[in-house]
């Protein structure tokens, strides 16, 4: 199953909104393999989704038994995940965590650090390309990064929060 490309997004939001949206999108319709997708912020709230409406669905009161894999629960988990990853290198003093890669039966999990603390969250098939998933990520950090500000942040929070 292929992950749906953000659709309902665009109106009212800033050009930068809209350039991180359609880099997601980007990346949804051009690399083979993927699920889902998902940006983090630093505490945990989804940002940007290849799936908005399953992320609303899952945030509606008795909406988070929602389907499996939905955005949320891909943020949830890229969020703990990476706590994890940046728990364990400050223990083993390994500097910052660049990437994470999760192997799994049915498919990988990949977690990428983005900026101040966001985190730019895939779910695979388990026949995907690894190496183009994350050569694709890395064009995604290196263009999302610098633009990603806490504005721009609590932007994207917004859109994710109000109906679509």
């Amino acid at each position: 199953m292929k992950a749906q490309a953000p659709t309902a997004y665009g109106q009212g939001l800033s050009s930068q909104a809209r350039n991180l949206h359609w880099l997601l999108t980007n990346l949804v319709d051009e690399v083979p393999g993927i699920h889902s997708v998902a940006v983090v912020s630093s505490d945990g709230l989804l940002l940007l989704s290849s799936d908005p409406g399953r992320a609303e669905e899952a945030a509606r009161p008795g909406g988070g038994d929602g389907p499996r894999g939905s955005s949320a629960d891909l943020a949830t988990i890229v969020s703990g995940l990476g706590s994890l990853t940046q728990g364990a290198a400050k223990l083993m003093d390994a500097g910052t965590v660049k990437q994470t890669m999760v192997t799994m039966d049915e498919g990988s999990l990949f977690v990428m650090s983005i900026s101040d603390g966001s985190l730019l969250g895939v779910h695979t098939t388990p026949d995907c390309d690894m190496s183009g998933i994350a050569y694709h990520m890395a064009l995604f950090v290196g263009r999302a990064g610098h633009v990603l500000t806490p504005e721009l942040r609590s932007e994207l929070r917004k859109s994710m929060e109000s109906p679509q």
